[in-house]
């Protein structure tokens, strides 16, 4: 079961958080169809957010295919999101864990970090629509 984080620093809402975190384990083979996510109390409780901000999140997710409330039951994930092979992450992560170690021990901050992976990312895309 996905347990949800909320970053203040992240520029995101709260319920956008909680969709993106859904969405992330979709996409990484994290959560399957038939996985049920944390009741809204559970979240409310863990995270110290308004009810309604979690259900907002459920409500989204839902409209987008891929879970299912069951009144009384909880919510269910019903949908995946297809992209690279599952197998493809395991060396990946592997490379990212080295490149992270590296930066480290370079000086880099978390933030730092953040930031230059982001604008690489960034930079690469643009470069990939040219």
């Amino acid at each position: 079961m996905i347990e949800f984080h909320l970053d203040g620093r992240s520029g995101l809402s709260p319920y956008q958080q909680l969709v993106q975190q859904v969405r992330h384990a979709l996409r990484l083979g994290l959560l399957a169809e038939g996985d049920q996510l944390p009741k809204v109390k559970d979240v409310v409780a863990a995270l110290a957010i308004n009810p309604n901000t979690v259900l907002k999140a459920y409500r989204e997710l839902e409209h987008d295919g891929l879970v299912a409330a069951r009144p009384g039951v909880g919510t269910f994930v019903t949908g995946t999101l297809g992209g690279a092979s599952f197998a493809a992450f395991g060396p990946l992560r592997q490379d990212l864990r080295r490149w992270l170690a590296k930066a480290r021990k370079a000086g880099l901050d978390d933030e730092s970090i953040e930031a230059l992976l982001m604008s690489t990312f960034h930079e690469s895309a643009r470069e990939d629509i040219a």
